[in-house]
């Protein structure tokens, strides 16, 4: 068909490499990949948004059983809506909660550089410490 791709034209169109492809599909993430005459994998347009989604899924700290459970509830079509949207929407929680604490962990790291920034100027310890300084920032409005 017109539409069909292969894995070099998936791996083109995503920046993944056929490895990378060959590895997801393995791991059962990959669903509705069929064969043509000649054995060679056929995918669609909708593996490139779910490729995209699966590593998007993996790069935020989905664990790969969790990206297999919800990889089968949505082989389980319209049956599965709100299972498939709870298990998003605790994962979206945790994703958030990282972010926080990756916030917080580069407020710090940005004080640390400033209190650095301001030793090497003056040539003397500052007084006030990368935490203190935090602290300072989160009281004022």
């Amino acid at each position: 068909m017109a539409n069909d791709l292969h894995i070099g034209d998936v791996a083109s169109r995503t920046g993944r490499s056929v490895h990378t492809i060959r590895w997801y599909e393995a791991q059962g993430l990959m669903p509705g990949v069929t064969r043509d005459g000649a054995k060679r994998r056929v995918y669609t347009e909708r593996h490139i948004g779910w490729l995209d989604l699966m590593e998007r899924l993996r790069c935020t700290g989905m664990s790969i059983a969790q990206m297999r459970a919800y990889t089968e509830l949505v082989k389980q079509g319209s049956a599965a809506l709100d299972q498939r949207r709870e298990l998003l929407r605790r994962h979206r929680t945790r994703v958030q909660e990282t972010i926080a604490r990756w916030h917080d962990a580069l407020a710090l790291i940005e004080a640390k550089i400033e209190f650095y920034d301001e030793w090497v100027a003056s040539g003397e310890r500052p007084a006030i410490s990368p935490h203190r300084r935090m602290r300072k920032r989160r009281a004022c409005p």
